[in-house]
């Protein structure tokens, strides 16, 4: 059966639904009013179910392929997430169909209002009504794979697609757009890849089981909460979770399933990093780029050290008063007044000290050198010399 003609204003009716958080909250109170059990759970993660199975919907309706050729990896992970969560089956279907029915009459009331004739209306609900029976199968299947047992739990067998993804060598295969579907992974989607550290006060798991009412797949991937995100959680959705056991969520750019293995990697990077410099709640992997490229190169690191702060000593607490007030000036825009504020003191204070930094080493910050054509470079030389020298005699260093 295909919607002809007037198949355009039903996709950008339900286009705009998908799009309308008004909508997706009513269908979120549908299906929360109708089943108790459902009500029970947080709505954040009811809301994200509802988005992909609206957004599931509209490619429903304009591609006009067969059921086993439609991508219902959505329906899947909803029935595995409710049968991990103990939800009875029947509780879960009449959540599902309470929403399902709401979608419906949404989309002919819309339908109506855009001009869309009672003829092709007809179509468009016979259309939607197939979809919502597929849905069931699908939310049904995966339910009762998950509590099949083979593996145990879902959460494992997400753990285990995470690893295979994630952690494989680079020449070997990706799981296929089967195994990836199953459990809710789309082969043509687009994630960031999220790696938290649990910290002492709750357990990789535990955590896991809160980040998993966020939208997309987590798992527990060498002891720490690993997960596949369409978009970036905000630190109030994390507070929300009770997250404040999240010492640091480190997250990549989006990126398409078969090219998340080395952003993974620079995560986990970025987690030790961040971890070291006490950081918390979501970090982009990008704000950490060039701590990361600096650790991963120290003996390029010792070599600007020794060739701009040679005649430093780290173990006097002058000399690093120094350093850190150069390294101050440098974050500061190279801006006296900036740097003073910064480390409460006189503008007149920091000019002495940069000035006896460059009696000491024989360079200068001040003379100019950094505003020719390579004066990014040397700035960028000259930050690196900075923070290698103070990480390498942290153990003798004052505060500063």
């Amino acid at each position: 059966m295909t919607v002809v003609h007037e198949r355009e204003p039903v996709t950008g009716v339900l286009r705009a639904m998908a799009a309308d958080a008004d909508v997706c909250e009513e269908l979120v109170r549908a299906a929360r009013g109708r089943s108790p059990e459902l009500a029970r759970l947080g709505e954040a993660e009811t809301l994200s179910h509802v988005n992909a199975l609206i957004g599931a919907a509209e490619a429903w309706l304009t591609t006009l392929g067969r059921v086993e050729e439609h991508d219902f990896a959505a329906a899947l992970l909803l029935g595995a997430d409710r049968a991990a969560q103990g939800i009875p089956m029947t509780a879960v279907l009449r959540g599902v169909q309470a929403a399902l029915t709401r979608v419906v009459e949404i989309t002919v009331e819309r339908s109506r209002s855009a001009g869309v004739s009672d003829a092709a209306l007809l179509t468009v609900v016979l259309r939607l009504k197939e979809y919502g029976d597929a849905v069931e199968r699908h939310v049904v299947n995966g339910y009762r794979a998950a509590e099949s047992g083979t593996p145990r739990t879902a959460g494992e067998a997400r753990a285990r697609l995470l690893r295979r993804l994630l952690t494989e060598g680079d020449d070997t295969p990706v799981p296929s757009r089967e195994e990836l579907a199953r459990e809710g992974v789309r082969a043509d989607g687009r994630y960031h890849c999220l790696v938290a550290d649990p910290g002492d006060a709750a357990p990789a798991r535990a955590l896991t089981a809160r980040l998993s009412a966020l939208p997309g797949v987590f798992g527990v991937v060498d002891d720490r909460p690993v997960g596949l995100c369409p978009r970036l959680p905000g630190s109030e959705e994390l507070a929300e979770l009770g997250g404040d056991g999240v010492a640091l969520v480190v997250a990549s750019p989006v990126a398409a399933p078969e090219r998340l293995r080395p952003l993974y990697r620079l995560c986990v990077r970025g987690l030790e990093i961040g971890g070291r410099r006490g950081l918390r709640g979501v970090r982009e992997l990008t704000d950490l780029a060039g701590e990361i490229a600096m650790a991963d190169h120290a003996v390029l690191g010792a070599a600007l050290s020794g060739r701009f702060l040679g005649g430093l000593d780290p173990a006097d607490d002058f000399h690093r008063q120094l350093a850190l007030t150069a390294l101050a000036f440098l974050d500061s825009g190279r801006r006296l007044d900036r740097t003073a504020t910064a480390l409460f003191t006189h503008p007149n204070t920091v000019r002495y000290r940069l000035g006896r930094l460059h009696r000491i080493t024989g360079t200068s910050l001040t003379d100019g050198s950094l505003d020719g054509p390579s004066g990014t470079l040397t700035t960028l030389h000259w930050w690196w010399a900075l923070t290698t020298w103070l990480d390498t005699g942290a153990g003798s260093a004052p505060s500063a």
